[in-house]
């Protein structure tokens, strides 16, 4: 069994064209037939990954290249998902960093670079997107190696190879060539400097099995299904396996299983394996209760590995029954039952993610890494018809004893942000605002600046919508987790008020012309409202008890004079993100699968004014 295998993760800052690379790897490979349809971004194969052009989840694939065996595991970009990021690099020898040649490093960058440097991988460093118009590949290579040399890598990891690419036209060249012209045929550099720079996976085949299982998968005919890269011994169907949680040291249950199918990747395709060996990254099942970071073994030699573990949660949110005066109209599942079922499902794959049940009946505390991380964990269940409530989102402090004091310490998130130089005193003023320190600050002489902050996770949440407004949509922002520190201080939360309704009913046009100049709503005509459902937001910075169901009283009397046409602002539409960062302490989010709608927490007012007594 001396099948020749390299195993690379492509890892990269969000958008900088890592499934678009994959795609074209996998058509120059022969993985497709000619006449075969392929949708773009093939690898990103869930819905909401399709909509947003972002990857959620780690995907395997692979491709064969001169007689050799490519494992290639497709990471996702996005600092909330950095814990499948850390798993897909446990099952790998390699990575290949890809760097938009004209944006050059960003902190995405920066957080996957470190995790592949501590794990002592070498990285293949490919400036992509070089036919751009703004491309600067010189720049991008000596700002890749100071970042790297500033995250403390050796001297083998600092001699990088470079390769300068197009995934989106599908070449790769060793050589930097004109502007605006092909530098290589075709991928086969890319692949090439695969095969030389990646190692190949070195363990014994006849040791004792060590498989670890990084990812799970589930299918509806098989059970759970375990993804995870052999370590040494060799794997065969229907084999008798011990399954450890970490090394005897951790302590973890130990139970013994039998393995039902053995199944590797070809393309995007899963084929049955008669055996596997070390470096095989493989699929299998008939295992029930098998979990993330466990280590598949020897039952008479058994030598496990230690469990994976990744960065803690930073931020939690209240998960809850919908108790609104429309709950139950348009889910499917809204029991407190229902939903602490799905929340235990998801914490099997999901690994960055805790819950846990609060003093309070029917409401559940998820703790994940960031705001997407969890608005793509209540995406997912409303489309599979949940219906639940969510509170304002907090960020996990933690108490730290400094000189035999107790201190507060809180998250802090580096920012960064490109935007145009006109745009720049509006954002500056905004960061500062939220307690944000300026670390760094540069312009690339053609119109925009680069700032970078570090800032408490506290000042970024709601700040997405602000930024955008501020920047008129041309903007980007990117943060990562950047360590605790002492608390910072109080930040000012939002500035305007509330429109909340006073009655239950349908609105009407005729309201919201009498309501537009007291602010924007985010209702239409038609729409249901309950009592305390807020139906705008207030121009002021007081919350205001409006009617939004109000009628035009007709009488039988003629009236000399045309009556005016009702002009009426178009609502804001209240996505699942907006909402989520709008809303104040004291507010919900209502979330069924068909609409998203923002409520005080105390329906009635005479509850809001007892519970704002007091707190």
């Amino acid at each position: 069994m001396n099948k020749l295998i390299r195993n690379v993760a492509i890892i990269a800052h969000v958008d900088h064209g890592k499934t678009t690379l994959v795609d074209q790897m996998l058509r120059q490979s022969g993985t497709f037939r000619e006449n075969e349809k392929v949708a773009e971004r093939v690898m990103d194969s869930n819905d909401i990954e399709r909509e947003r052009g972002i990857t959620i989840l780690a995907k395997n694939c692979a491709v064969t290249w001169k007689g050799t065996h490519v494992n290639i595991v497709d990471t996702p970009g996005h600092a909330d998902f950095g814990g499948e990021v850390e798993r897909a690099l446990s099952m790998v020898d390699g990575v290949v960093l890809l760097i938009d040649a004209q944006e050059g490093p960003m902190p995405q960058t920066r957080f996957v670079t470190k995790k592949a440097l501590a794990l002592g991988l070498k990285p293949i460093v490919v400036v992509n997107k070089v036919d751009k118009p703004g491309a600067r590949p010189d720049y991008v290579i000596n700002a890749a190696f100071e970042l790297f040399d500033k995250l403390g890598a050796s001297e083998d990891q600092l001699d990088f190879p470079v390769v300068y690419a197009s995934g989106l036209n599908g070449w790769a060249s060793m050589k930097d060539g004109p502007a605006g012209e092909q530098w290589g045929p075709d991928l086969s550099a890319l692949f090439e400097t695969i095969l030389t720079h990646v190692p190949a996976h070195q363990g014994d085949p006849a040791a004792p099995l060590q498989l670890q299982i990084s990812s799970m998968d589930y299918s509806t005919f098989v059970g759970r299904i375990g993804v995870g890269r052999i370590t040494a011994g060799t794997l065969r169907p229907m084999m008798d396996v011990l399954v450890c949680e970490g090394t005897p040291d951790e302590g973890g249950k130990q139970f013994k299983g039998r393995v039902n199918q053995l199944l590797t990747f070809e393309g995007l395709e899963r084929v049955p394996a008669t055996e596997a060996g070390p470096g095989d990254i493989v699929l299998i099942n008939g295992i029930d209760n098998i979990g993330i970071g466990v280590t598949l073994t020897d039952p008479l030699n058994p030598t496990p590995l230690p469990m994976l573990h990744v960065d803690e949660p930073t931020l939690t949110m209240n998960f809850c029954v919908n108790n609104s005066p429309l709950a139950g109209r348009e889910g499917k599942f809204v029991t407190s039952r229902q939903i602490w079922d799905r929340l235990q499902k998801e914490l099997q794959s999901n690994v960055a993610l805790k819950v846990k049940e609060s003093g309070e009946d029917g409401i559940f505390e998820v703790s994940g890494r960031g705001e997407l991380h969890l608005t793509i964990l209540l995406e997912n269940m409303r489309r599979e018809g949940y219906e639940l409530a969510v509170g304002k989102p907090r960020v996990v402090f933690r108490d730290v004893v400094v000189d035999g004091k107790t201190e507060r310490h809180e998250p802090i998130e580096l920012v960064t942000a490109d935007i145009e130089d006109q745009h720049q005193g509006g954002v500056m003023q905004a960061l500062g605002e939220r307690k944000a320190e300026l670390v760094n600050m540069e312009t690339d002489g053609r119109g925009r600046v680069r700032l970078e902050y570090r800032i408490p996770a506290r000042g970024l949440i709601g700040f997405s919508n602000e930024f955008m407004n501020l920047t008129r949509g041309t903007g980007l922002i990117s943060n990562i987790f950047d360590g605790y520190e002492a608390y910072k201080g109080e930040i000012e939360g939002r500035k305007n008020g509330v429109l909340i309704s006073m009655d239950d009913g349908e609105i009407f046009t005729y309201a919201l012309g009498k309501l537009d100049d007291r602010g924007r709503m985010f209702v239409k005509a038609g729409d249901p409202v309950y009592e305390g459902m807020i139906v705008g937001i207030h121009s002021r910075d007081n919350d205001l008890v409006v009617n939004a169901t109000r009628m035009k009283q007709l009488t039988n009397f003629r009236v000399s004079g045309k009556e005016d046409a009702i002009k009426i602002t178009p609502p804001i539409d209240v996505t699942l993100e907006y909402a989520v960062e709008f809303i104040a302490d004291d507010e919900l989010v209502e979330i069924t699968p068909k609409s998203v709608r923002v409520r005080k927490r105390w329906l009635k007012e005479h509850d809001r004014k007892r519970a704002s007594r007091d707190s």
